[in-house]
């Protein structure tokens, strides 16, 4: 089977996206140096809690509603205004002089990024229907996003060594003109129409209430937040515990961070092969109850060394690819080619919304209690919601379900086209929630 990378729609979107994730990697260093240099060491931490604060609210509330004004424009048309939209802000980032400004320009970056993740997410199944296929390319995207949080840094870090912090937004947005310029190059499948008529908050919606009807994006959703409570604990804390532990958080910090980042990559690679073999509820529930069993583990063993926790930082980032590289798969097979869009949008807000809890939880609970105490309380939670996820998300779940449309006429187009029996109409097709579906069919 060809990998992915072979075929060139998905290489240069691929590009678009590593281009994308450079530039995102850049800024966040960014930001932080402007917010100290606004705050100072008095108000630079609540400086940047602010700007993470909006970059949430801009995630779980506006992503919805970016998706369904999007929907009557062209995908390649909306991304590459998206992106060149987000070059333009990041050129007065470097000149702003007060904290409003700064937060003005972020938040505007932040909601055309909530716009342009989920409907770049969309695409991909449309270049590569093949589920294999499909799957490997979910496995390289997780391998990007991994290894940006591990170079960006160190790309930073290297022309710190010869320009100023503010020449960083300036080093983003070139980064995002090398994404506009694959997108320009890239040739787009045509999008499925999209489905439904109505108001514009019944259509903002649609994502959302596709996926309360749906067990296993119900499921998914829980095994996200699940893997969020624990691993908010490394990403939060893990500086922490370089510093409090090992003595010295400048040194320990990236080290223990590139680890989890190899371990990431090295999940997102098992992740692809274990999903040829068995099913992707079987794959998230591995990832989120082993991360949840290191977390506990580790919490209850003495202090080790910093060759003692590599390790167990490579398997933190194993177990979280584990959880989310089969994401995008589980929304393809449950959402018709025209909600694809709309149901990645809601995976989009909700995932950040789960993030949203997580991250002040973890930083609380280390500073009120310890961080080995905070790490067990959120390893034991995470198994704990992943048991709810099971519950949920039924182990037997196929996608075609027998059903029935009573209410359709005889000649009803849907009826043509998969023939049904019986006056009640009972048929056998691949079940989504839609319109003509509205209500989960048991099967």
């Amino acid at each position: 089977m060809n990998s992915p990378l072979s075929d060139p729609t998905f290489r240069r979107l691929f590009a678009a996206q590593i281009c994308s994730l450079v530039g995102v990697g850049l800024l966040t260093v960014a930001l932080s140096l402007m917010a100290y240099r606004i705050g100072g060491a008095a108000a630079g931490g609540q400086v940047l809690g602010l700007l993470l604060a909006l970059k949430m609210v801009a995630y779980v509330l506006l992503a919805p509603l970016a998706e369904t004004l999007l929907s009557r424009v062209s995908r390649k048309r909306a991304m590459v205004g998206l992106d060149f939209g987000r070059m333009m802000l990041l050129l007065p980032m470097g000149l702003v002089t007060s904290t409003w400004q700064l937060a003005v320009l972020a938040f505007a970056f932040f909601v055309l990024a909530a716009g342009f993740t989920p409907l770049f997410q969309s695409v991909i199944p449309d270049v590569l229907p093949e589920e294999e296929s499909y799957t490997r390319a979910l496995a390289w995207s997780r391998i990007a996003y991994t290894l940006e949080s591990v170079l960006s840094p160190v790309i930073a870090a290297t022309l710190l060594n010869v320009v100023p912090g503010e020449t960083l937004f300036y080093a983003s947005a070139l980064a995002f003109l090398g994404s506009v310029v694959a997108l320009l190059s890239t040739r787009f499948p045509s999008r499925g129409e999209a489905e439904g008529k109505g108001p514009f908050l019944k259509r903002a919606l649609r994502g959302l209430w596709i996926y309360g009807r749906t067990p296993r994006l119900r499921g998914l959703f829980l095994l996200n937040f699940s893997l969020s409570l624990a691993m908010a604990w490394v990403l939060v804390n893990s500086v922490v515990y370089a510093g409090a532990r090992l003595g010295d958080a400048e040194y320990f910090y990236p080290r223990l961070m590139v680890c989890y980042g190899l371990g990431a990559a090295l999940g997102a690679i098992c992740a692809a092969r274990f999903l040829r073999k068995v099913n992707e509820r079987s794959v998230m529930l591995l990832g989120a109850f082993g991360f949840a069993a290191i977390g506990v583990g580790f919490s209850v063993l003495p202090s080790l060394p910093f060759a003692g926790l590599a390790p167990v930082w490579v398997a933190f980032g194993a177990a979280s690819s584990l959880v989310l590289t089969p994401g995008g798969l589980i929304i393809t097979r449950s959402a018709t080619r025209g909600n694809r869009a709309a149901v990645f949008a809601a995976q989009f807000s909700l995932s950040h919304a789960g993030w949203l809890i997580a991250y002040p939880l973890a930083g609380w609970l280390a500073a009120q209690l310890s961080l080995e105490w905070a790490l067990l309380i959120l390893s034991l939670t995470c198994a704990v919601v992943a048991a709810a996820a099971m519950v949920v998300w039924p182990a037997h779940d196929p996608l075609e379900r027998t059903h029935s449309h009573p209410e359709l006429a005889e000649d009803h187009p849907h009826l043509n086209a998969v023939p049904a029996q019986g006056s009640l109409h009972s048929h056998l097709h691949d079940f989504r929630i839609d319109e003509l579906h509205p209500v989960w069919a048991k099967g």
